[in-house]
């Protein structure tokens, strides 16, 4: 029974040449989220599927349940810093609208959302580069529509496209806040979407065991690279962190945009 129980593992989870390089993508990707509050799905969806480690659905899977698990851990003794009624707002306004987005996208054409897609890359791009040159924060706060306006679109760009972070990461580091509370409202958000996708995933019946048991394996490695991230962030200045994340901005703009670009050249 050992002998079985131990073959159905080792058959569930990639052997060492695949495992190794996914475990680090991880640390840095966990690393990066926990000191700036977004990244971690773009940064495993990136070099993971580029690298063919897992399927772009298994690694969607496997993402959901580590940022989960991040989340709690990054968000343990830090929840004073969000801001009730903010993140309220965001949460209200980005987990409806990401149904919506996957109700658009079903009944779009290939053609409109491709169009759709580049311009909205076009658009992150812009908005990016336009920051990254000024990163200044507003002189205040914006109200609770602005809020609510850019959790929506976050909800709508995540249920079409799969990255909803551009609108939140646009909007949450114009404002003036201190870097902590931006961080701990941005990784609330990125676990409540998160755990609603991994609920629907489960109800589904579309979470397999692969998946989970790689989820498992990597939550050590989770743990350890989010309180490392806590106890040890870069020593950059408010300016400089939110310069690097509107050059990120740029990144996911390009990456938005690039693949239907590529095929419309082919």
């Amino acid at each position: 029974m050992l002998i079985q129980g131990s073959f159905r593992w080792q058959t569930m989870i990639p052997d060492l040449a695949v495992l190794l390089p996914f475990a680090l993508v991880v640390f840095v990707a966990v690393y990066f989220h926990t000191v700036t509050g977004f990244g971690l799905a773009m940064i495993i969806m990136g070099l993971s599927a580029g690298a063919g480690f897992l399927s772009v659905a298994a690694l969607a899977n496997v993402v959901s349940v580590v940022t989960l698990l991040n989340s709690v851990v990054a968000l343990r003794g830090n929840m004073h810093h969000l801001p009730r009624r903010e993140t309220l707002t965001m949460t209200i306004a980005v987990l409806p609208a990401s149904v919506l987005g996957v109700i658009l996208l079903n009944f779009m054409s290939v053609e409109a959302a491709g169009v759709i897609q580049v311009l909205l890359g076009a658009l992150i791009v812009y908005g990016g580069v336009s920051l990254a040159w000024r990163p200044k924060p507003l002189e205040h706060v914006s109200g609770q529509a602005g809020f609510f306006y850019y959790g929506f679109l976050g909800g709508l760009v995540g249920g079409m496209f799969g990255i909803p972070g551009p609108p939140l990461i646009f909007h949450l580091y114009r404002q003036p806040m201190p870097l902590e509370r931006i961080r701990s409202i941005l990784i609330f958000l990125n676990a409540a979407i998160a755990g609603a996708r991994t609920i629907y995933v489960v109800a589904e019946r579309q979470l397999y065991t692969q998946e989970l048991a790689l989820s498992v394996v990597c939550l050590p490695l989770v743990a350890i690279a989010t309180m490392v991230g806590k106890r040890c962030p870069p020593p950059f200045s408010a300016e400089t962190m939110r310069r690097l994340a509107f050059v990120f901005l740029v990144l996911m703009g390009g990456t938005l945009a690039a693949p239907v670009l590529l095929q419309w050249s082919l």
